[in-house]
């Protein structure tokens, strides 16, 4: 690689740059002006507004600098602001949410594939933010969430080692990031091209602006949207990681009798690049203490409660075996869902013995191996997926789950899936899948899907259908509805920007309708939603809509057994109204509220769900949040509400200190978790853990459990 100069057509073209090999090496301390090692590199600029003026020219200069090393891919960014002092830090924490503070996030799609990439990003307090994008990255969320294990196509849950620093001076604020070329996968050319794109949030404007344009539907992950790196000459990486552990921990159960016991463990995790393109992945008794505890729920239907994956472990690479889910979000159905391994139906942790994990490109194709053991199971995943232009994709995935307790008894699901991309806008995707079970019937143990969607600048519209048999049965994944059915769906979402008229910056009026029917016609859910939000310039929004509701039941529902109510088995249709309101999300105190009120089950429901979040520096933030539902049936009225509390500290980027609080009036049961971290890279570091649980129910009777765990994990990067 060569430090020529930029070319013609670089000039010309500004969403085309060159890769500079690193002659000197930066110091790495945010300082990027007056660094020697940056003045020969020519920089990246010209960034154009999303949002609030799509089309002109960001308000404030951006300049990025990029080059390589022989082991690391630098990358400089200085962001100019004419007045420093409202540069907004609203979070220090590793992964949080960028999109409310001034901030800065480069994608790269390293195999120029337009479907799998990387994300960095930072904000002027320095903090580390990665994610990996699958599936071309589009129709997905960027704040931090927590799926199936599968996470769509943004997976902001996978944490890589890597590092950045930043600073705040007169004229803005500048950071600097060294990448490890053994953090990424690539291919082995000799002369890549990469996919690359830059996004930059001033939170003093409510501003968001891009190097190489993104429409207002789409967000900065979208691959098909990024410009070019050119001419990247970079050796093939390797790599082997490996992380032990060492645990303890002190439990105490107070219930009918106390018991107290005291835990010591050991464990490891290793990570094996195999050239550029695969990664093994091993683990031995593995733990997951650090994990975030379950968010409570509260239900009031029938079905079954999804409770997201948050185990890093599971996470990395999930996208890749992801079939089942739909392009419009939500939890219905996964082919895989990673917490039916190593966690029991009420959320208590079962060891897993050992595992690995083989995944990456291989002869062209996208390759996904699995295998994991607890005393009990064996669970086993082969995904094979062949991607071409233009976001176009098929595939296959068989999973394989054995029951040890049970002699002979296992589980399979065989499962076929595709994505045909048209233009840049529009695309049809699909699935089928078979299940076999011993002692269920193989008739009507199918299920499929097929959709259709088109993601206009103004106008976008989504039809699917799917259908699901009654012998279906993927216990390696999720199913939130059993016995089969049909499910139509649909949405038509227009997004209208005014010319700055009483300050509204975009109005979104839509429709959806999702309806599910019985395979015996029975017609078991339907909902129209038909709404409209009106975003303001100044960051406030206001959602108000409408939702017809239909609700059959062929057999009578318990809905709140602890009062003995109980709704009859016939069909209600009701009309609910719906209201959302939100203030600026870049303010240090925000606040948002979601109410429903109209008809339930042949009576009537207020639902509310405030939720305030306040921030204090860049070191404390918190957030409250509350579910509240009033409900009044023929059979009787109860009330339920659930309180959660979020509180951080960060002493800084690396360490810091975590609650999470909650009760739970409809369970009758409150939580603590409470979480210290010193993270030395990502996945190891010091944890301090204590947990508490508190049932007030009295069925069977009333039980306190405390934990205190002690981890340290340490990396090893051996080659």
């Amino acid at each position: 690689m060569s430090s020529i100069s930029l070319s013609q057509n670089y000039v010309e073209n500004k969403n085309r740059m060159k890769a500079f090999e690193a002659n000197d090496l930066p110091i790495i301390d945010g300082e990027v002006i007056n660094d020697p090692a940056w003045k020969s590199i020519l920089s990246a600029s010209g960034f154009v507004q999303q949002s609030p003026d799509e089309g002109k020219s960001a308000t404030e200069k951006t300049e990025v600098k990029i080059m390589f090393s022989n082991k690391n891919m630098y990358l400089a960014v200085i962001c100019y602001h004419n007045d420093p002092e409202n540069i907004m830090i609203l979070d220090a924490r590793r992964d949080s949410p960028l999109d409310d503070m001034d901030s800065f996030i480069f994608i790269i799609d390293t195999f120029n594939d337009n479907q799998n990439g990387y994300a960095f990003g930072t904000n002027a307090a320095g903090i580390e933010y990665d994610a990996q994008i699958t599936k071309g990255g589009e129709g997905v969320s960027m704040s931090r969430r927590f799926s199936t294990g599968a996470v769509g196509g943004y997976n902001i849950n996978w944490d890589a080692s890597w590092s950045v620093k930043s600073l705040i001076g007169d004229f803005g604020w500048s950071a600097e990031f060294v990448i490890p070329l053994k953090t990424l996968r690539y291919s082995s050319k000799p002369d890549q091209l990469w996919g690359i794109n830059f996004q930059r949030v001033i939170s003093s404007n409510q501003e968001k602006a891009h190097w190489s344009q993104i429409s207002r539907q789409f967000t900065v992950n979208r691959l098909i949207s990024a410009g070019k790196l050119e001419g990247v000459k970079i050796p093939l990486s390797k790599s082997i990681k490996f992380i032990p552990y060492a645990l303890g921990q002190v439990n105490s159960v107070n219930d009918s009798s106390k018991t107290n016991s005291n835990d010591n463990d050991l464990g490891f995790d290793g990570k094996v690049n195999l050239g550029s393109a695969l990664t093994f992945d091993f683990t031995y008794n593995t733990d997951f203490a650090q994990a975030e505890a379950d968010e409570q729920q509260i239900n009031l239907d029938r079905f079954s409660l999804f409770f997201p994956e948050k185990r890093a472990f599971f996470l990395e690479n999930a996208g890749l075996f992801s079939i089942g889910e739909s392009t419009r979000g939500g939890s219905e159905l996964s082919m895989f869902f990673s917490r039916r391994i190593g966690i029991d139906e009420i959320g208590q942790q079962i060891p897993i013995t050992a595992g690995g994990r083989l995944t990456g490109t291989f002869s062209d194709m996208r390759v996904g191996l699995l295998s994991m053991s607890t005393k009990s199971e064996d669970f086993s995943i082969v995904r094979l997926k062949k991607e071409m232009p233009n976001r176009t994709f098929f595939g296959g995935m068989v999973t394989n789950l054995n029951d040890l307790s049970t002699s002979g008894y296992s589980n399979q699901v065989y499962a076929l899936d595709g994505q045909l991309g048209i233009g840049e806008i529009s695309q049809i995707d699909g699935f089928m899948a078979i299940s076999k079970t011993p002692n269920l019937s193989n008739d009507k143990a199918y299920s499929y899907r097929l959709s259709a969607s088109r993601s206009a600048q103004a106008v976008q519209t989504v039809m699917s259908y799917t259908e699901i048999g009654e012998n279906f049965n993927p216990e390696m994944g999720f199913l939130k509805r059993s016995g089969g059915y049909r499910k139509w769906s649909g949405r038509i979402f227009t997004r209208l920007r005014p010319d700055n008229s009483f300050g509204v910056l975009e109005v979104r009026p839509h429709i959806n309708y999702d309806g599910f029917w019985k395979l015996d016609g029975f017609h078991q859910s339907g909902r129209w939603h038909i709404d409209n939000h009106l975003q303001f310039r100044s960051g406030y929004e206001i959602h108000t809509g409408v939702n017809l509701t239909r609700e059959g039941l062929t057999e009578n529902f318990d809905i709140y057994p602890s009062k003995n109510i109980t709704v009859p088995a016939s069909t209600y249709d009701h009309v609910e109204a719906q209201l959302y309101f939100t203030t600026p999300s870049t303010d240090r105190i925000s606040f948002s509220v979601m109410s429903y009120i109209g008809g339930f089950f042949g009576g009537d429901r207020i639902k509310s769900t405030p939720k305030i979040r306040m921030s204090f520096g860049d070191k404390f933030n918190s957030e409250f949040s509350y579910n509240y539902n009033q409900v009044k049936l023929p059979q009787g009225s109860f009330e339920t509400y659930l309180s959660r509390a979020r509180l951080t500290y960060a002493f800084s980027p690396s360490m810091y200190l975590q609650a999470l609080l909650q009760y739970n009036n409809q369970s009758g049961v409150s939580s603590i978790n409470w979480r210290f971290t010193i993270q030395q890279s990502a996945g190891s570091g010091l944890y301090l853990v204590y947990n508490q649980t508190e049932d007030y129910d009295g069925i069977p009777i009333e039980s306190k459990s405390r934990s205190f765990i002690l981890k340290y994990s340490q990396l090893f990067d051996l080659r």
